[in-house]
Formats: C-alpha cells, structure tokens, sequence
C-alpha cells in the first residue's frame, strides 16, 4: 500500500514547480505597430469627417446618401470596425463627392 500523503506531498511540490504564467510584454516593435495604426485610424477619421463636412456645407442634397452607403453597414460577419472598413468608406464618399462635382459643376463654386 501506497502512502496517500507522501503522494499529496510529492504531489503539491510538483505544482510548486510549475512555472508561472505572465502577460506577454510589449515589444518595441509591437507598439510601434499599434501606435502606426492608431495614427492611421485618426488620420482616416480626420479625412471622412472633413470630406462629410463638405458634403454638409456645400452639397447638402447629397446628406441623404450618407446613410444609404454600404460602407457604413458593417458586415454581419465582421461587425468591428477596422481600417479597410474606414478606408473603403473615404473612398466611397471621396467617390461620391467627385462624381457630383463632376455632374454639377455649377453646383461645386
């Protein structure tokens, strides 16, 4: 017959020896990756607030097709904002705005 407590003690030592678990550190690199991205995110914010803004002042008859642009329904399957879902939106709305400009020239002084 065993022992049963020299078995929990052999036991807990093993655990003891287990190495324990740590957050991973960001490296260097990592955050620059991340501090890039955050500027590219703000600078893509910056450029549809001010192209929407000009839609808003100068061109309000096209306000209503804000709304209806795909590119601000987000995908069902990947509901998270991200920057191809920004980008894709800048450019539909830069799209939009020159198109107009192009169809209304009097329209855009």
């Amino acid at each position: 017959m065993k022992n049963i407590t020299e078995d929990k003690i052999v036991e807990n030592q093993a655990m003891d020896n287990l190495p324990v678990e740590i957050e991973p550190v960001l490296d260097g690199q990592n955050l620059d990756k991340h501090v890039a991205l955050e500027h590219i995110e703000k600078d893509l914010n910056s450029k549809i607030l001010k192209v929407t803004m000009t839609i808003k002042d100068r061109f309000p008859e096209l306000v209503g097709f804000l709304e209806e642009m795909p590119e601000t329904v987000p995908d069902e399957k990947d509901p998270e904002i991200t920057l191809k879902n920004l980008n894709a939106y800048y450019k539909s709305l830069n799209s939009m705005l020159s198109k107009y400009k192009l169809e209304h020239p009097k329209s855009s002084k």
